[in-house]
């Protein structure tokens, strides 16, 4: 309605007439007033005429969109509405009041593809019991906290009076979009690095000389398994920021990313182990993501170590020296015996020097979260790896479906910082929720702004995550309520930080099974909590919680005992995945074959008449086991199939008869048995499966 009645606003009125077409029709109003005067002065005659909308109608017949709407007219002296439709009398604006009190309830209200009953009535400033009710004359039954669609929205803002403006993700965007950048605005920035390669060829060692420190010791089984983030100045002055991959396969995801925000990949592969597929994959996710590849070739002082072999498996791929040819640089280094790290560090502020890496550190800062944990006595943190731009203390942000404001920032060492500059990893404090690792990271203008985009990029995660009903899935659905056979291994998980958790999740989905269902019942980041067992407790299914280098507190412990409900812990991904692995075999219907113990020919018939008839047998093959199964054949026909009644050696029972010893036996529940018949003695044995 704002942007409807602005063309009628006071500062629109001129001060003179004609100008305006509502003080032009008020001189045609006066003019009619004055001859209808004079004929009253002649014919006596007197008219009463209603003028309250007069004016509203005059602008709706020159301006049709405005039909239906809540339209004003003022007077051009004083702003006051002189004119109003029965729309804007609905809205409560009175006759006589000035357009500044009005103009408080006129109101343009931004819509999203999706947005909440309660944030539609915030933001038309509208008591959500109203809103509900016009979506119940709509036809529509939704509660407080339900999301309505666009279309929806729109009529019922329309309802209220108000404008709306249909606002899309490059709207939600718009303070988030790259600014042109002056070239004298532009300044020498540090390289970012990543770090790829197989697991255990020295990635993390690496990085560990470089900066002196041993980040490998505190990594549990010797392999990384987060995404790290360093900063190390090198010994000509310059820094490089280093980012530290997994070399697992579980870790797929992680290395796709750290491909995706660097600016040069450098690829260790061991000199005594050479090229293998993680290698490949790393050389895959460079050439995707388009950076240039530096070939470090590590553990050079080993003495199965052979860089020749090497290079030729790298050819393969396409991945060359200069001196064979190619434009990928190659160093052959000692991480451990530190042989070669200066040149290393050399080659790589070369290849800077080349790419010419610059950015604009006086605007807002953008970047990409690295990594997000919770952390006791901080709550939610994340690594954020600055690309353009300054982050200080106190900016607002926005990061995926998560915001905040900086409350504290740690650089690399875990020392406090007020400013961050581009190429700059931090650590920051102030997160309303837990952001993915990979999710864009961006200041804008204040909190207000920061979780209008949260919110949004909320509800895009939530339609792109929900499946729809389709015949199909429907179809599977009742499919497997009928099939008994379909069993179900519930997990509750919980990791340290987020990028673990997602690896962990890719690497269950590829446990896929038509007899086992893998169900997710709850996954998060942080300690096991009591919420997390109590949730076990309560499912259904079988449950197992299961913990990636995090633990329970008291609670969660003493409830998980007291209930004996079973939580795992592990400090290696690989151990983790083989242990649910594992867990799903045991669920699956063991494999059953038959082992045959023994043959018996039936020589002669006795009768009894308290037994029956009795089989008269010579154990032909192996042994007869009175507690195995045992089948009759005839001509080589199925006749019987059962158990014994009775198996005896010299008129003793007999829990067996070895071949070559003479019997009697007693089938269960069958006398038709007849000299020269076969009886063999089986049983079934169960041999477990494994994915």
């Amino acid at each position: 309605m704002e942007q409807l009645s602005k063309s009628i606003t006071a500062k629109d009125i001129p001060d003179t007439w004609g100008k305006s077409l509502s003080c032009y029709l008020q001189r045609i109003f006066l003019f009619g007033g004055l001859l209808l005067m004079s004929s009253i002065q002649h014919t006596k005659k007197i008219a009463l005429v209603d003028c309250n909308s007069f004016y509203v109608s005059c602008e709706r017949l020159f301006n049709p969109k405005i039909r239906r709407k809540p339209v004003v007219v003022l007077s051009n002296n004083d702003g006051c509405i002189i004119s109003r439709s029965t729309e804007a009398k609905a809205l409560g604006i009175k006759m006589g009041e000035p357009y500044f009190k009005a103009k408080k309830i006129i109101k343009e209200v931004k819509i999203p593809e999706i947005i909440s009953v309660q944030e539609l009535a915030k933001r038309m400033a509208e008591k959500s019991t109203d809103v509900i009710k016009a979506l119940m004359k709509n036809g529509v039954m939704v509660t407080i906290n339900q999301n309505i669609d666009a279309d929806t929205a729109e009529i019922i803002a329309g309802e209220f009076g108000h404008n709306v403006k249909r606002v899309d993700e490059p709207d939600f965007n718009i303070d988030l979009k790259k600014e042109v950048d002056k070239k004298e605005d532009l300044v020498e920035r540090a390289p970012v690095v990543t770090i790829m390669g197989h697991v255990d060829h020295g990635k993390t060692t690496l990085l560990d000389a470089f900066r002196s420190s041993s980040i490998v010791s505190k990594e549990h089984g010797g392999i990384t398994q987060h995404i790290g983030a360093y900063r190390i100045k090198t010994k000509l002055g310059k820094f490089i920021t280093f980012i530290d991959t997994p070399g697992h396969e579980a870790f797929t995801a992680m290395r796709a990313r750290g491909a995706q925000v660097t600016d040069i990949v450098v690829l260790v592969v061991a000199a005594d182990d050479g090229v293998k597929e993680t290698t490949i994959e790393a050389i895959n996710h460079a050439k995707a993501a388009k950076v240039p590849i530096i070939v470090c070739i590590n553990k050079i002082d080993l003495s199965e170590a052979n860089s020749q072999n090497v290079k030729n498996q790298l050819m393969e791929h396409e991945i060359l020296s200069e001196e064979m040819g190619g434009k990928n640089l190659f160093v052959e280094v000692s991480a451990k015996s530190k042989i070669n790290l200066d040149k290393l560090e050399e080659v790589i502020l070369l290849q800077a020097e080349i790419l010419n890496l610059k950015s604009n550190p006086s605007k807002k800062a953008s970047g990409v979260i690295v990594e997000s944990k919770v952390q006791q006595g901080k709550g939610s943190t994340a690594t954020v790896l600055i690309q353009e731009g300054s982050l200080k203390v106190g900016d607002f942000f926005v990061a995926g479906p998560s915001y905040g404001k900086v409350r504290a920032m740690n650089d690399d060492l875990g020392k406090k910082i007020i400013k961050a500059t581009p190429a700059v990893p931090v650590e920051i404090i102030g997160i309303t929720g837990l952001p993915v690792a990979g999710d864009d990271f961006r200041v804008v203008e204040n909190e207000t702004k920061a979780k209008e985009i949260a919110s949004y990029m909320l509800h895009k995660s939530k339609i792109s995550q929900s499946e729809p009903f389709t015949k199909e899935s429907l179809e599977k659905q009742f499919s497997d309520k009928r099939n008994e056979k379909i069993k179900e291994l519930g997990l509750i998980l919980k990791s340290d930080v987020q990028g673990s958790l997602e690896a962990i999740i890719n690497g269950i989905e590829k446990f896929k099974n038509d007899e086992i269902k893998i169900k997710i019942v709850h996954k998060g980041v942080g300690e096991i909590n009591q919420s997390d067992v109590a949730l076990a407790i309560a499912s259904e299914s079988f449950v197992i919680v299961v913990g990636f280098n995090v633990k329970p507190n008291t609670l969660a412990r003493d409830l998980a005992k007291r209930d004996k409900t079973e939580i795992k812990f592990f400090t290696v991904i690989y151990e983790l995945l083989d242990f649910i692995k594992d867990s799903m075999s045991g669920l699956l219907v063991p494999d059953k074959k038959e082992v045959l113990n023994g043959k018996a020919k039936i020589k002669e018939i006795f009768k009894m008449s308290k037994i029956g008839k009795i089989a008269g047998c010579e154990v032909i093959e192996g042994k007869i086991d009175k507690k195995a199964n045992i089948r009759l054949l005839r001509d080589n026909k199925l006749i019987y199939d059962g158990k014994l009644n009775s198996l005896k050696k010299f008129k003793e029972e007999a829990s067996e008869v070895k071949e070559g010893s003479e019997c009697g036996m007693v089938l269960e529940n069958f006398q038709d048995i007849k000299p020269n018949d076969i009886l063999e003695s089986y049983i079934i044995e169960e041999q477990k499966r494994s994915l």
